[in-house]
Formats: structure tokens, sequence, C-alpha cells
């Protein structure tokens, strides 16, 4: 046997052996979950949109209230542009201008509150939903679950049939089943985005 021969046969029976070993191995099962999606179709999820909704309706309403004045006094000045004199014309870009900016700052405050209180309630049922998940992953055998929520994830196709969202929605609420009551439904979530294709 020569030199040559030897590494040949060697890798020959290297190859022969991942492929036994390939054909052997189960193949590896594959799920995707739109996150957002799952969170908000969850009885818990609904009831914690209802009730941030009712949180912060006070709040909206007294920002369109002020943006109603604001939109009068515009008003009021444009009508009246060329009748009033320039001292009331100053005073009133001024009054337009400070509840214009007090408006802004009550805006942004109102929505960094609301996004804290969002990202708080997506955290705590987060939280939850991934030990659901876990425990789904583990009785079907899925080897990868990927969450798709975000537009960034790098995934440029999916079969709807390995989207176990519904599944895992369905899961939590059986563990969960004191969220059931009592709670109003709220708007259903949105459907997850179309399957994603290579252009």
């Amino acid at each position: 046997m020569t030199m040559k021969a030897i590494p040949a046969t060697i890798l020959a029976a290297a190859l022969a052996t991942i492929a036994g070993a390939q054909t052997s191995a189960p193949p590896t099962k594959v799920g995707v979950i739109h996150i957002q999606n799952a969170i908000l179709g969850t009885k818990d999820g609904q009831k914690a949109a209802a009730d941030l909704q009712t949180k912060f309706d006070p709040k909206r309403k007294e920002l369109e209230s002020k943006q109603g004045l604001i939109a009068a006094a515009q008003d009021r000045l444009n009508k009246g542009r060329n009748t009033m004199s320039a001292d009331e014309r100053e005073k009133l870009i001024r009054e337009i201008d400070q509840r214009t900016k007090a408006l802004n700052r009550d805006t942004e405050d109102a929505q960094a509150e609301m996004e804290q209180e969002q990202q708080k309630v997506l955290g705590d049922l987060g939280q939850r939903l991934m030990a659901v998940i876990d425990k789904y992953a583990r009785d079907n055998g899925y080897n990868l679950i990927l969450d798709v929520s975000s537009p960034q994830t790098p995934v440029l196709y999916i079969s709807s049939g390995i989207d176990i969202t519904q599944d895992v929605v369905g899961l939590y609420d059986k563990a969960a089943p004191a969220a059931a009551t009592g709670a109003p439904p709220a708007a259903r979530p949105p459907a997850p985005p179309p399957a994603r294709k290579k252009m």
C-alpha cells in the first residue's frame, strides 16, 4: 500500500462513518414564534392591554383637550390677524407657543410613562411565556425556535407549518386559567407577517 493510498482509505472510512451517523441522527426540528403576537394573544396579555388602555385613557383625553385649545387659539389668530392690535396678536402668539411647548412636554412624559408600563408588563408576561415555550419545545421535540417578531430577524422564508404561536398561546392560557375570569376581550393581536422569501 502506498503512502498516498493510506490517507485516501482513511478519508473514505471517515466519510462512511459521518454518512452513517447522519442517517441515524434524527432530523432537526425548527419552529418559529411571533412573541409579541403570542403575548397579546394570551388572556393575560389581552387583560394587560385593556388595563393599560383604561389607565392611560384619562391622560389621552387631557392631551386631546389641550390640543383642542391650541387649535382654537390658532383659529382665532388666523381669523383675527388683520383686525387685532399688534399687542393682542403678540399675546395670542405667545400663548399658543407656551401651550404648544407644554403639550409637547406632557405628551413626551405620558409616552415615556406608557412605554415603561408596557415594557414592565411585556417583561413579566414574556418570562412566563418563555417557560411555556420551553415546555412546548421539549414536549414536541423541537431543536430550535426562532422569534420572528422583529423585522431585523435574519429569516428570509417561513413555512406556515412551523409557526407555533397559536399552539403556545393555547398552552399558556390552559396553564393560567385565572386570567380568563372577568377580563374584557381586547382587540385581537395583529396577524403575523407574511412569509418572507428570498428575492
